[in-house]
């Protein structure tokens, strides 16, 4: 129960721990136990992080997890085309089979690249057998998964039972509310969601951006703080081209925000929101969206936030977006004190990174180099709690092949019956 991280090069995350040229992580029954230059003799498992970037865990604070078995598809979709191409159209043939295996797999692919904790902003919830399926996938993965249950895309329906029927099942920090939002739906029907949410004592996180539309003439954010619905518990996921006026709301009620970079440069929501967040006083955190349309790694969202940014006004470095992509994601996911940075007592979530790769060597910068150059091809290991779920390069477990079959004929099947190609051709009207 006792492990040392030996000689690698440390990036701590916390201010009090610093950065180690070479440093030591003991952990002990799943939680980080001490971090040090050199920790001595131990009576432990001796792991070589020589040659090793160790870093903890990145935190992805929004994916639409059910969508992998269409990766790529909509990389040339825009916002509206990719509403009626993956709601409109596929969403509606999936089955129960096929929810389990995008979200097992997706979940597998984020872990594989690093992403130690992941919310699941599940809106494929035609039916509770699908839900039900999400659940279970994320259950199997390997990784901190919190189930984010976005029951309905708009409508006034109640969603009270169905909604008690899976906070039933899962303890309060592995799951949350999607709400349907001031966007596509009315502010009393969000104003009671949210008042189910506190109830069962959940969070909440709620999709907004210009590209959406205000509704009756006024601001989704605004509209929420008139009815006190704002607060720490409450993330929005993009927030592009909201007024200057709505962030301050943000930051006065200690909301946070999930920044998708790829996705809303790429869809046309606008440039990512982190410097406008940042000075606002909101620290914010990234997410990867859908992979139907992006990357799934954190280290690409991490740059492009970081490039478009620096395009913008030459404001942040590379530590402000490795922050967002952990310690503030954990935040924003209610965990910082058990994930997001190498603190004694936290959970020993942990990434060894190859810094001997020809990609990064020589590592001058290490914050600066997993920024400019990192990807998902450099994770060499992972532990989740303590517990090694990726080694040598190789994850430990999952019978890749096995589900990865599965997965393609899950996807022709569902290409078939909605009767598109999978080549990028499809454009979805």
């Amino acid at each position: 129960m006792r492990t040392v991280l030996r000689g690698g090069t440390v990036v701590s995350m916390d201010p009090a721990v610093g950065d180690l040229p070479r440093g030591d992580v003991l952990i002990e029954d799943g939680r980080i136990a001490a971090v040090a230059g050199d920790l001595g003799a131990a009576d432990a498992e001796i792991v070589d992080a020589v040659g090793k970037i160790v870093l903890p865990g990145f935190v992805d604070t929004h994916r639409h997890t059910w969508q992998t078995a269409f990766r790529g598809i909509g990389a040339d979709w825009t916002f509206e085309q990719y509403r009626a191409g993956m709601h409109g159209t596929l969403r509606p043939r999936y089955r129960p089979e096929d929810v389990y295996l995008g979200n097992l797999l997706g979940r597998i692919e984020a872990v594989n690249s690093g992403v130690t904790t992941m919310l699941d902003w599940f809106h494929c919830s035609d039916t509770a057998e699908n839900a039900d399926a999400a659940i279970e996938a994320l259950q199997e993965a390997p990784g901190h998964s919190i189930f984010c249950y976005g029951a309905g895309l708009g409508g006034e329906s109640d969603i009270g039972p169905e909604i008690r029927r899976v906070r039933a099942e899962l303890p309060g920090e592995q799951m949350m509310l999607g709400l349907r939002g001031p966007q596509l739906t009315t502010m009393d029907t969000t104003a009671a969601d949210i008042a189910l949410a506190r109830k069962l004592g959940l969070r909440v996180s709620v999709h907004v951006h210009a590209t959406l539309g205000w509704p009756e003439g006024h601001c989704p954010v605004d509209g929420m703080r008139e009815r006190g619905l704002l607060d720490e518990r409450t993330t929005f996921v993009h927030a592009n081209g909201i007024p200057d006026e709505e962030v301050a709301m943000l930051a006065d009620a200690g909301c946070s925000v999930s920044i998708s970079p790829d996705v809303e440069a790429k869809m046309g929501f606008g440039w990512p929101e982190t410097g406008r967040m940042l000075a606002a006083g909101i620290r914010p955190s990234l997410s990867i969206d859908d992979c139907a349309s992006a990357g799934g790694d954190m280290f690409a969202a991490m740059r492009t936030a970081c490039a478009i940014q620096r395009g913008l006004d030459g404001a942040l470095g590379a530590r402000d977006f490795l922050e967002f992509a952990t310690v503030d994601g954990a935040r924003a996911c209610g965990r910082e004190a058990r994930t997001g940075s190498i603190t004694v007592g936290k959970d020993a979530d942990l990434l060894l990174l190859d810094a001997e790769d020809p990609a990064i060597f020589p590592v001058n910068n290490p914050a600066g180099t997993i920024l400019a150059a990192g990807h998902p091809g450099l994770v060499d290991s992972v532990f989740i709690a303590g517990r090694a779920v990726k080694r040598g390069g190789r994850l430990l477990g999952p019978d890749l092949a096995a589900l990865s079959a599965r997965l393609l004929e899950s996807r022709d099947r569902i290409a078939a019956d909605a009767g598109i190609a999978l080549d990028g051709s499809w454009m979805p009207a």
